[in-house]
C-alpha cells in the first residue's frame, strides 16, 4: 500500500533504499548524513524486512562490509559524510576497478557552508578520482528516486554508484509518496573469481581498461541524461545546474521571468557528464553559465572554455554555500537584467559551546589546571569545543589528536625542558581512528598523556551507539568492547579511569599521569561520565547538586572565562554571577571552579 509522508531528506533516502531491496546497509555517523541509517533501521523494525543494518567503527569498515555483500549479489549501501569518504577512500578506489554484482550505492553527504565540517570538499571530485558515476539530487523526493536509479546503473554496468546529497537536501522536508517495501528474502551467492575479487596488478590493468569502457557507456546512459527544463525556449544563453542549486535556479528564473528567455538544463549525473549533452551545449549556445556546489565538477568537463562562465573564472563564488539570493544576483548579471538585491541582515552569531553540565567541560578544566603550560592536541567531536576553554590547540581529523601528540613529542624531545603534551579524544573517535595511533605511540615510546573523553555515546551526531554501548542500530543487544582493555591491549601500562565531575580527583590523577609519562611513556586516563542529553545514558542516576552564589562573589568573571558554563551568567547590574535555573543541570562542578569559593551547594533546595 502506498502512503504519503512528510519525510526528512535522509529519511527519503532510507525509504528509497528499503523500497529497492537493500539487504545490507552500514554507516558511521556524521552530519549531514547521520539520520539515514536510523531511518532504515526503523523501517526494518516496522516491516520485518530481512536486512542487516549496522553502525560500523569507521567509514572504511562500513564500506568494506557493504561492498562484500554486493559482490555476493545482494543490494547494499553505505552512508557517510564527505570527510568520512576520505576514510573510506582506499576501498572506494579498488571497488571501482573490481565492480559489483548486486547494486551498491555509496551515499556521501556534502556540507557546503560548511555547517558542521572541517572542509567543504566535493564528493563528486572523489567520484571522478575513483572513476565511479555520481548522482546529484535537488530535493528529498529526487534523492529517493535516485536510489532506484543508482541501483539500476550499478547493476546494469556492475559498478558502485555514488549518491551525493548536500545539507539542504538531507535536512529539508518534503511530502513524499512512500512505496511498498519488498519483504522477499534475497540469497547471497558469491561466485569465486580470484582474477577479479583478488586481482593482482596484471589483472588490475585489465580491470582498469574495463572500467574506462563502462564509464564511456554510462556517459551515454539515457536514464541519467541532463534534463532540459524549458525545451520551448530558443536562446544563445544557457544555464547548467545540478543538485540543490537546480531547485534554487528553477525558482529564481521562474520568479524573475528568465525561464522564458534563457535555456535551463539540470544535470542529474555530474560524472561522467554525458557526451551528447556537451556537444548540444556547444552547438546551440554561445554563452553558458554553470551553477553547482561545491567545486566546478561539471564546468571542468566542458572543454570549450571560452564560452563557459562559472567558478573557474570567478563569476560564481568558489567557496561557501550558494543561497538563492546569491544565485539571483549571478543569473541577473549573466542575463544582463536588473534584479532586486536581497541582502539578509547581519545577525551576530553565538559562539558554539559545550552544554551546561557537559562532563567534557570539567575534563578540560582539570587538564588546564593540572598541565597549565602543556600543548593540547584535540580531535573531531563536540569536545572540539574545548578550544573555547583554551584546552584544545590543534584539530586536524579523526584520530589525529594522538598522532599529532606524537609529532609534537618527537619535535621537542631533544630540546631542554620539552613541553608536556595532553591529547583528548572521544570514545567513539578512539574506536574510529585512535587505536592505530595509540599502538604507534606505544611502540615509539611517546611520552604524553591521552585523555579519552568517554560519555558512552557518539554525542555530536545524535547519540549513536559506540562499540562499548552493547546496542545495535536496530536496538538489538550486541557484545561490548571495553575501552580499558583495548588501551591495555595496545601496550599502555598506565591506564586509569576517573569521573570528571570529581574535579579535584581528576586533576590529581592528571598530574600523576604527567609525571609517569615524562619518565616512562604513554599514560591514558579514561574520563568517564554519561552525556546528559543521551536518552539511553545513565545521567538520570546522577545526584543533583544545586548551586548558590554567596556574597563572596565580586564579579571577577573567572568562572565565566575559564569554565564557560552557559548556566553561569554575569549580571551587569548586580556585578555578580547568577545561576540560570533553566540552563543549570545541577552537576555542581562549578563549586570547585571559583577560586574565591563564592559558589556553594544550596543545602535547603
Amino acid at each position: 500500500m502506498k502512503t504519503r509522508k512528510l519525510m526528512l531528506g535522509n529519511e527519503a533516502i532510507a525509504q528509497g533504499l528499503a523500497e529497492n531491496g537493500c539487504r545490507v546497509a552500514t554507516s558511521y555517523p556524521g552530519t549531514p548524513a547521520s539520520e539515514i541509517l536510523p531511518a532504515l533501521a526503523d523501517l526494518k523494525n516496522e516491516t520485518g524486512v530481512p536486512a542487516h543494518v549496522q553502525w560500523a567503527v569507521n567509514e572504511k569498515v562500513a564500506f568494506e562490509i557493504a561492498y562484500a555483500a554486493s559482490i555476493t549479489g545482494l543490494r547494499s549501501a553505505v552512508s557517510m559524510k564527505q570527510v568520512g569518504l576520505n576514510v573510506a577512500s582506499d576501498p572506494l578506489m579498488s571497488a571501482a576497478y573490481m565492480g559489483t554484482r548486486g547494486g551498491f550505492v555509496i551515499i556521501s553527504a556534502d556540507d557546503p557552508g560548511p555547517h558542521s565540517s572541517q572542509t567543504e570538499q566535493d564528493s563528486r571530485l572523489m567520484a571522478m578520482m575513483a572513476k565511479i558515476p555520481v548522482l546529484d539530487p535537488d530535493s528529498p523526493a529526487q534523492a529517493k528516486d535516485m536510489t532506484a536509479l543508482a541501483y539500476d546503473i550499478s547493476e546494469t554496468f556492475q559498478i558502485p554508484v555514488m549518491l551525493r546529497p548536500t545539507t539542504r537536501v538531507c535536512h529539508s522536508r518534503q511530502d513524499i509518496q512512500a512505496g511498498p517495501v519488498p519483504l522477499a528474502d534475497a540469497k547471497a551467492d558469491f561466485k569465486k573469481d580470484p582474477t577479479r575479487w583478488a586481482a593482482t596488478p596484471k589483472f588490475r590493468y585489465q580491470l582498469h581498461k574495463q572500467l574506462e569502457t563502462k564509464l564511456n557507456d554510462i556517459a551515454e546512459f539515457e536514464k541519467t541524461a541532463p534534463v532540459r527544463l524549458n525545451p520551448e525556449v530558443v536562446s544563445s544563453k544557457a544555464v547548467v545546474t545540478s543538485g540543490v542549486c537546480a531547485a534554487y535556479v528553477r525558482e529564481v528564473m521562474q520568479d524573475s521571468g528568465l525561464m522564458e528567455k534563457i535555456s535551463l538544463y539540470q544535470v542529474l549525473q555530474p560524472y561522467p557528464l554525458h557526451l551528447r549533452f556537451m556537444e548540444e551545449l556547444v552547438q546551440h549556445h554561445e554563452d553558458v553559465l554553470v551553477i553547482e556546489e561545491t567545486d566546478p565538477v561539471i564546468e571542468m568537463q566542458l572543454a570549450d572554455r571560452h564560452r563557459v562562465k562559472g567558478k573557474l573564472n570567478g563569476v560564481v563564488p568558489g567557496v561557501g554555500e550558494l543561497l538563492p539570493e546569491r544565485i539571483l544576483e549571478i543569473i541577473g548579471g549573466f542575463a544582463g537584467v536588473e534584479v532586486p538585491s536581497v541582502r539578509l541582515p547581519d545577525v551576530p552569531g553565538r559562539r558554539p559551546t559545550l552544554c551546561a553540565g557537559c562532563p567534557h567541560r570539567a575534563s578540560f578544566f582539570a587538564i588546564k589546571r593540572a598541565v597549565p603550560k602543556g600543548i593540547y592536541t584535540g580531535d573531531i567531536g563536540c569536545y572540539t569545543l574545548g578550544l573555547n576553554l583554551g584546552a584544545v590547540d590543534t584539530v586536524l581529523c579523526m584520530g589525529a589528536a594522538i598522532s599529532q601528540a606524537a609529532g609534537f613529542y618527537h619535535a621537542y624531545k631533544d630540546q631542554p625542558d620539552p613541553p608536556d603534551v595532553v591529547a583528548t579524544i572521544g570514545d567513539s573517535t578512539f574506536f574510529h581512528a585512535g587505536i592505530p595511533a595509540l599502538v604507534d605511540a606505544v611502540v615509539q615510546n611517546v611520552r604524553f598523556v591521552l585523555v579519552i573523553l568517554d560519555n558512552s555515546t557518539t554525542a555530536m551526531t545524535g547519540n549513536q551507539p559506540t562499540p562499548a554501548s552493547g546496542i545495535g542500530a536496530c536496538g538489538e543487544s550486541l557484545t561490548t568492547v571495553d575501552i580499558d582493555a583495548v588501551v591495555r591491549g595496545c601496550g599502555v601500562r598506565f591506564c586509569r579511569e576517573a569521573d570528571p565531575y570529581q574535579l579535584d580527583a581528576l586533576t590529581g590523577l592528571l598530574k600523576e599521569a604527567v609525571s609517569y609519562a615524562r619518565e616512562n611513556g604513554p599514560a591514558v586516563i579514561i574520563s568517564k561520565h554519561p552525556c546528559l542529553i543521551h536518552r539511553r545514558g545513565a545521567a538520570r542516576d546522577v545526584v543533583s547538586v544545586p548551586v548558590a552564589v554567596t556574597d563572596a562573589c565580586d564579579g571577577c568573571g573567572y568562572c565565566i572565562r575559564h569554565f564557560e558554563c552557559p548556566a553561569l551568567v554575569l549580571k551587569g547590574d548586580s556585578g555578580r554571577v547568577t545561576i540560570d535555573p533553566m540552563a543549570c543541570s545541577q552537576c555542581g562542578v562549578c563549586i570547585h571552579v571559583c577560586p574565591k569559593h563564592a559558589l556553594i551547594e544550596q543545602k535547603n533546595n
